[in-house]
């Protein structure tokens, strides 16, 4: 009698089972890993609208009134996607003035692109608001 190969059910549910056991235990830590890459991607972002503000004032003797404004320039001081106000899962927002602005990134969903949000003024100092959900200001620690 001649005898069919393969694998059993078992030996195939046991593989499944070792498979799903793998994937439970990478995927939180590649979702948190992504977590981080945005943090500090917004984090980036703010150091680049700061210094794009800074440079725009010594130019035009007052600070961009938005994110537009840096964009928008000839040449641009950031590019189009951040002038449009979201890039890597946060959003992003500048108020300026004459002497002073202020930018912000928040996640675009919390727990999900970002659990912290971010602030700078025309200081130049990151800050970061460790409060779950909470807008970040100048009250906030600074970013190490």
């Amino acid at each position: 009698m001649k005898r069919n190969r393969g694998f059993t059910l078992v030996e195939i549910m046991i593989v499944v089972a070792i498979i799903a056991l793998l994937a439970a235990i990478a995927i939180p830590n590649l979702l948190r890993a992504r977590l981080n890459a945005n943090e500090a991607a917004a984090i980036s972002a703010l150091k680049t609208v700061a210094s794009s503000a800074i440079s725009f004032r010594s130019v035009n003797a007052a600070y961009p009134a938005n994110l537009l404004a840096l964009s928008g320039a000839v040449p641009p001081y950031i590019d189009a996607v951040l002038g449009a106000g979201a890039k890597s899962g946060y959003n992003f927002a500048l108020v300026g003035a004459a002497n002073t602005f202020t930018a912000t990134a928040t996640p675009t969903t919390y727990q999900t692109t970002g659990v912290r949000s971010f602030f700078v003024d025309e200081s130049g100092v990151v800050r970061g608001a460790d409060d779950a959900g909470a807008a970040a200001t100048v009250a906030d620690a600074p970013i190490q």
